[in-house]
């Protein structure tokens, strides 16, 4: 499964695909991203931004991933994760168009 992508639609992707017999499933470009996790990774990057001085090469933001990582309220990972139903309806009732998450 991709999201058609085109980095997913890359000669060496298909390839590596059809060697290991691996099908692909139709998904549309469109589809609504419920994941949960992409959310975290938006609260990351945000905090990451907003990092004054920002770090400057890899082992910094190493360890300001790590850093801000662990300092993500815990209520905002569970809100996040008791948003899921309102979420699932929302997208069900768009019949998976776009909703406002």
């Amino acid at each position: 499964m991709d999201d058609n992508a085109r980095p997913h639609r890359a000669n060496i992707v298909d390839d590596c695909l059809q060697s290991e017999d691996i099908t692909r499933m139709d998904w549309p470009t469109n589809s609504p991203d419920l994941n949960p996790i992409e959310h975290v990774w938006d609260m990351l990057g945000r905090r990451i931004a907003a990092r004054q001085p920002p770090p400057t090469c890899l082992p910094e933001l190493r360890r300001a991933l790590l850093d801000e990582w662990c300092n993500i309220p815990q209520d905002q990972i569970d809100n996040l994760i008791l948003s899921m139903t309102r979420r699932c309806k929302a997208c069900i009732a768009s019949s998976g168009r776009r909703t406002p998450y």
